[in-house]
C-alpha cells in the first residue's frame, strides 16, 4: 500500500472523527494467516488494542475469537476495524453464541484453549490479558438484554466501523450489520483495491455510499466505455465523463501485467481534476442457465425484495447455483436456479412464500420471465439452511477473500447442501 494512501486515509478519518486516532482506540478483526498486518497498512501500531499475533493464527475462527476478546477488554474504543465485513459479522456471531465463555475469560484474564490456537501462542497472548470482573459483568448484562445495537452498548464511545470493502459481495454483510448489531454507526470503506493494486482512496468517511478518488500514480488505469462502442478503444483518466460507466483495464505493479479487471465503475464527479468513482458491479458474476445473464447484484436486489414479503424474516446470507452443477440431485426438470438462504427470525417458508422470489425475478427481468413462460427455464428452487452455515463455509474456504454469491465450487456446494433444513 503506498504511504500516500495511508496518510490520506488517516487524515480523512481524523477530520471526520477527531478521537479516532487515540492510542489503543482501535480494535482489529481481521484474519491474516500469512503474516499479521492491518488491512490499511499504516505504520501506527499504537492505534490498536489488538495484538498483531492474534490475527495470524492458523484458524480463522480462533483468530477472530482471540481478537474479539481483546476488543471486549477495551471499553473506550473509538474505531472498530474489520478486514472484511464478513469477518466482523462472524465475530459478532461468536459473541452471540459464546458470550458466557468470553465473559469468563474476561473475568479471569485468560484465553481458553481451542482448536487452531497453538499453546505457545496462547500463552503469549494470555500474558497480555488482565482479569477484569467489572467488564465481564457489563458484558453479561448487555448480552442478556439482547443483541440489537449490541456494538454501541458494549463500546459507548465508538464512532465508526472501518471495513476494507463495502460494495459488491460485502455490501449484504454491511447492510445486515447496520440493521442489527451496529445500529447507528457509520461504515467507512477507505480504499479501492483491484487485483492486489490500490487504485483510490475514500476522502468522505461520513457518506453512506463509498466514493473513491482515483490517484494517477498508484497504477496505470484505462477505461472501456459501457455499453461498449463499435470501435473498442480505451480512454485515460483525463478523458472520463461524469455520469458515465466504464470497464476497468488495469496495469499494476509488480509485473506490469495488463488485464481487464472485470470491474465496472461510474464517474460520480471530480476532485481537483482527478475523477471520483463508485464501483457498480463485477461483470464476471452473472447467473445464466439459458444465456439470460442476470447480474449478481441485481439478483440480490430481487431476493431482498422477496425477503421483505416474508414477515419477520431478515436475510443473513445466500448463494445461488445454476442447477447443472447439482447433477441428478437437481431433478429432471428444465435448467433452473437453486438458491440457498440463511434467515433470521423465520424458521420455515410456505410454498407461496418461496414462489415470491421467482415472481420477483420475473417482474425484474423480462428475459427471465420470457424463458419461464416458454418452459426453457424451470421454477426456481429455494432452500433454507441452518444457522451459522455460511460462517462455516467461509471457514472452509481457508482464505480471507469474500465468497462470491454465484457459487461454482463443487466442494463448497456439498458443504452447503449438508446444512439444508427445508
Amino acid at each position: 500500500l503506498p504511504a500516500q494512501g495511508s496518510l490520506l486515509y488517516l487524515d480523512a478519518l481524523h477530520a471526520a472523527f477527531p478521537q479516532a486516532l487515540a492510542s489503543r482506540g482501535t480494535a482489529l478483526l481481521s484474519w491474516s494467516p500469512g503474516g499479521a498486518r492491518a488491512p490499511g497498512g499504516w505504520p501506527l501500531p499504537t492505534l490498536y488494542c489488538t495484538p498483531a499475533e492474534a490475527g495470524a493464527l492458523p484458524s480463522r475462527a480462533a483468530a477472530l475469537r482471540a481478537q474479539l476478546l481483546f476488543a471486549l477488554q477495551e471499553r473506550a474504543l473509538h474505531v472498530l476495524e474489520a478486514g472484511l465485513a464478513a469477518e466482523l459479522l462472524d465475530a459478532l456471531a461468536m459473541l452471540r453464541d459464546g458470550w458466557p465463555g468470553l465473559a469468563r475469560d474476561l473475568a479471569l484474564g485468560r484465553l481458553s484453549p481451542q482448536p487452531g490456537l497453538p499453546e505457545g501462542v496462547r500463552g503469549r497472548l494470555q500474558a497480555l490479558l488482565a482479569p477484569d470482573a467489572a467488564r465481564a459483568a457489563e458484558l453479561r448484562a448487555e448480552c442478556a438484554r439482547g443483541f440489537e445495537g449490541i456494538v454501541r452498548r458494549l463500546w459507548p464511545r465508538l464512532e465508526v466501523v472501518v471495513v476494507s470493502t463495502a460494495h459488491g459481495a460485502e455490501q449484504l454483510y454491511c447492510d445486515a450489520l447496520r440493521q442489527a448489531d451496529c445500529q447507528g454507526l457509520p461504515f467507512y470503506c477507505p480504499f479501492y483495491q483491484v487485483a492486489g493494486a490500490l487504485l483510490g482512496v475514500n476522502l468522505w468517511p461520513e457518506e453512506p455510499a463509498p466514493r473513491f478518488l482515483l490517484c494517477p500514480d498508484w497504477a496505470f488505469c484505462e477505461f472501456l466505455p459501457c455499453p461498449a462502442e463499435e470501435q473498442l478503444q480505451t480512454v485515460l483518466l483525463g478523458e472520463l465523463w461524469e455520469g458515465r460507466e466504464y470497464g476497468l483495464v488495469l496495469t499494476a505493479r509488480p509485473g506490469q501485467y495488463r488485464c481487464c479487471a472485470g470491474e465496472v465503475l461510474r464517474v460520480s464527479g471530480f476532485h481537483k481534476q482527478c475523477p471520483v468513482v463508485e464501483p457498480v458491479r463485477r461483470e464476471s458474476q452473472v447467473l445464466s442457465v439459458r444465456g439470460e445473464s442476470i447480474p449478481e447484484e441485481r439478483f440480490c436486489q430481487s431476493l431482498c425484495r422477496a425477503v421483505g414479503m416474508w414477515p419477520g424474516a431478515r436475510l443473513v446470507d445466500y448463494v445461488c447455483v445454476e442447477s447443472a452443477l447439482l447433477g441428478a440431485s437437481s431433478g429432471a426438470c428444465a435448467p433452473h436456479y437453486e438458491v440457498f438462504v440463511e434467515l433470521r427470525g423465520l424458521r420455515d417458508l410456505s410454498e407461496g412464500q418461496r414462489y415470491k422470489l421467482d415472481q420477483c425475478l420475473q417482474e425484474d427481468f423480462p428475459i427471465y420471465k420470457s424463458f419461464r413462460f416458454k418452459g426453457s427455464i424451470g421454477p426456481l428452487r429455494l432452500h433454507l439452511v441452518g444457522a451459522g452455515a455460511f460462517a462455516r463455509l467461509r471457514e472452509a474456504l481457508g482464505s480471507p477473500l469474500p465468497m462470491p454469491r454465484v457459487l461454482r465450487e463443487e466442494r463448497l456446494l456439498r458443504l452447503i447442501q449438508g446444512t439444508v433444513i427445508s
